[in-house]
């Protein structure tokens, strides 16, 4: 064939033209059909695809091809952003056909023929799609902050994700559609380099993990495997091997160039996962044409024998082979149709060069944390009025006759578990899930007695892996709940972080707000544990957090306030779907006093309903403490450090020196209009950040200042660039007492 010959000829790379011309000379030599089926019989014996669902995907997969080339086009000329295509994977049609419209997909990058076969028609498909790729701010998912497969209307979440970071999300929205009374199930795509991911094979092993303990989990996996990873190949045998390894996994496998043999294998396994709600893999043997990516030369690492063979597999060829060998379509009505969808993805791809794109600012980070802090206030008063009306009976019970406003003072810890607690007899969407959460009560207490109070289909374990636990929320969150995760150690967070990063930041980022995934991740951290030390258990870096975009970070020091800035969290995930981060320091859970033994002055009354639309406290909004006459010096600070502070503080002014002391609470967003406000107060600023110099919440805060034009003296102290080590000498390496002390008497002396 002349554009095979065409390959060797040109360096032994797949090409637009090549590829094209290849496809219309393999078509022209097709031989006759053998018979004339009808459009409503099987396409081949033995299949269940019928002739005209044949010719339906067959115009997705064309469809796909072309969208390929037009992207390929447009980066010729410097005006397509996104060559990473589809050529090759183009039997995924058959897969969005063998599943219901109202199952939620989450793609691979390489699903365009799914996203085509699942779209009202090719034209929205080819627009939607080059949209994208030309990243015009006219696009339907992400408005031209990257190009996806999405669509809230074809119930498509887009993914970003390159290594199937999404794949623990959709675990864990299988997870709650398991819980649920919808007959869909939840179906993901991904590469076959990524099973090696951690993120991947963490996913597989919780699908596994939840279906060995009896829990529902409609969930459908599908590995398009084209046997490389960019250069790197899959070793022969080893996605099949690890596949069919897996516990609780159904598995089963078909040619993905076959349309009718991949159709078949995505309905059986469909069918399978949607009677037995138990999860399932179709593992789709496929090829990769055109490289990676537009940059991508093939021939630098593949034999040419490899590339040729990859050729003789374009499932564009075996559909069209066999719509013909059917009599469904004469060779030169395939050339016509492809030409046909080829010029219609060319027009719409000249039609979307000039549309507007993104051009400020505010325009590309507006779906990242829409922040509408009148709707949170509003959605908290109206949980106190249901707790006070007609759940007031129900929270009477909860509690156990004994509320906990009438209870006197409430340590830290105490006070997040009443919280918890009216959060979950208000919303019954509420689910507390982590590592020892449920019968323990937590590992100090914390949750104590909330699986006895709610039952364990709210308040529930799970496997020892961060990375599920955050999936879970992640698709538990899409599925219209409210989960609280618990990280029990920060620590441990740093297994997992990317599923914050990357998964549950760019959500609404990259759906325009269309998707979201509310969650308040409770985070058991930062320093100061006397008894169970070492660097496992006193964590005191957030640096991770800090940089990600949209993301709430909390850091309730006192009792005080931790019940109105959860409540604050909670109405923030619920309103606006936010990402918040629950950051609660360990050594102070249990603390009862602040300046003396037996004060109880650290902890505080709990607030009941009547008090809480009063308490509110907004995110990102700071809280002074004035000490003395609060005119010389301005120490700002947070969670454990405001403890010592304010004793330093007390100390300072028995000596006659007057602090405000600031409280930052929220650390990301900063307060930083409280923060310049109090600072220009006294014009000496000193920084207690018990978080390390390098990365820390200092350097915020510093940059703060400057930014907001702060004139005067600033100390910052730190603790060390160090992991914490175990015993006393974690005292060598953190901020303390003494240290805040010398520092505020160095600013006082200027």
């Amino acid at each position: 064939m002349a554009g095979l010959a065409r390959v060797g000829d040109a360096g032994h790379v797949t090409t637009p033209q090549n590829l094209d011309e290849r496809f219309r000379d393999a078509v022209s030599a097709l031989p006759p059909a053998g018979d004339r089926r009808a459009p409503g019989d099987a396409v081949r014996d033995g299949s269940t695809l019928t002739g005209a669902r044949a010719a339906e995907l067959f115009d997705a997969q064309l469809a796909s091809r072309h969208l390929d080339l037009a992207a390929r086009w447009l980066r010729s000329f410097n005006e397509g952003f996104y060559t990473i295509g589809s050529s090759g994977h183009e039997g995924n049609a058959a897969v969005a056909a063998a599943l219901l419209p109202t199952d939620p997909a989450l793609l691979h990058y390489r699903s365009a023929a799914f996203f085509c076969a699942r779209a009202k028609s090719l034209p929205d498909a080819a627009r939607d799609v080059l949209r994208g790729v030309v990243a015009s701010a006219r696009e339907p998912i992400a408005g031209g902050r990257h190009k996806v497969f999405g669509s809230a209307e074809l119930n498509i979440i887009p993914t970003t994700s390159t290594i199937a970071s999404h794949l623990p999300r959709a675990v864990g929205l299988a997870f709650s559609l398991g819980r649920s009374s919808r007959e869909a199930i939840a179906a993901a795509s991904f590469g076959d380099a990524s099973i090696n991911h951690a993120a991947a094979t963490a996913a597989l092993n919780s699908a596994g993990w939840l279906e060995h303990s009896g829990v529902p989990l409609p969930l459908l996996l599908i590995c398009e495997d084209n046997g490389l990873g960019i250069s790197v190949p899959s070793p022969e045998g080893w996605v099949a091997a690890m596949l069919r390894s897996r516990p609780g996994l159904r598995y089963t496998a078909a040619d993905g160039c076959d349309l009718a043999a991949t159709y078949d294998a995505a309905t059986e396994a469909a069918g399978y996962v949607r009677r037995e709600r138990r999860p399932a893999v179709l593992h789709l043997s496929t090829v990769r044409l055109m490289g990676h990516a537009g940059a991508d030369a093939e021939a630098a690492y593949r034999p040419a024998d490899d590339i040729k063979r990859d050729l003789e597999r374009d499932p564009l060829v075996a559909t069209a082979r066999m719509l013909v060998a059917a009599g469904l379509m004469a060779p030169d009505e395939v050339i016509a149709r492809y030409d046909e969808v080829g010029w219609q993805v060319r027009k719409v791809a000249e039609e979307v060069l000039g549309e507007p794109k993104l051009t400020t600012v505010a325009e590309i980070v507006a779906p990242l944390a829409p922040r509408r802090p009148l709707r949170s206030a509003h959605h908290i008063t109206e949980a106190a009025t249901r707790a006070l009306g007609p759940g007031a009976a129900a929270r009477r019970q909860v509690f156990g006759g004994k509320l906990p406003e009438n209870a006197g003072p409430l340590t830290l810890a105490q006070t997040i578990n009443a919280t918890l607690t009216d959060a979950l007899a208000i919303d019954p969407g509420v689910l507390v899930f982590g590592e020892d959460v449920g019968r323990k009560g937590g590992v100090y207490g914390v949750t104590k007695h909330l699986q006895e109070r709610f039952g364990a289909d709210r308040v529930f374990d799970t496997l020892l892996d961060e990375t599920t636990i955050l999936g879970l929320a992640l698709g538990a969150g899409l599925d219209g709940r409210l989960p609280v995760p618990e990280i029990q150690y920060l620590a441990y967070l740093h297994n997992a972080e990317d599923q914050l990063r990357g998964e549950a930041a760019t959500m609404s980022f990259f759906s325009s707000g269309a998707y979201k995934n509310p969650m308040v991740v409770r985070v058991a951290g930062l320093a100061y544990q006397q008894t169970f030390g070492g660097h496992f258990h006193n964590d005191n870096s957030v640096a991770v957090l800090r940089d990600v975009p949209g993301l709430v970070l909390a850091v309730p020091a006192r009792a005080s306030d931790a019940a109105p800035m959860l409540r604050s969290c909670l109405a923030s995930a619920a309103v606006d779907g936010s990402v918040c981060v629950f950051l609660e320091p360990i050594a102070l859970y249990h603390t009862r006093d602040l300046h003396e033994q037996g004060d109880g002055a650290w902890m505080a009354p709990y607030a009941g309903p009547t008090s809480w639309s009063g308490e509110h406290v907004p995110i990102g909004r700071a809280r002074t403490y004035p000490v003395g006459d609060a005119s010389d010096l301005t120490i700002i600070t947070y969670g454990n450090g405001l403890r010592m502070s304010l004793r330093v503080a007390a100390r300072l002014a028995e000596q006659g020196f007057g602090s405000r002391v600031v409280d930052l609470r929220w650390i990301s967003p900063l307060p930083v209009n409280d923060l310049v406000r109090e600072a220009a107060a006294t014009g000496r600023v000193l920084i207690v950040d018990e978080t390390r110099r390098s990365g820390g919440v200092g350097e915020g805060v510093l940059a703060a200042l400057v930014d907001g034009g702060f004139v005067g003296s600033a100390r910052r102290i730190a603790s060390a660039d160090s992991l914490i080590p175990l015993g006393p000498a974690a005292q060598q390496v953190l901020v303390g007492e003494d240290a805040i002390t010398q520092g505020a008497h160095t600013l006082l002396a200027r």
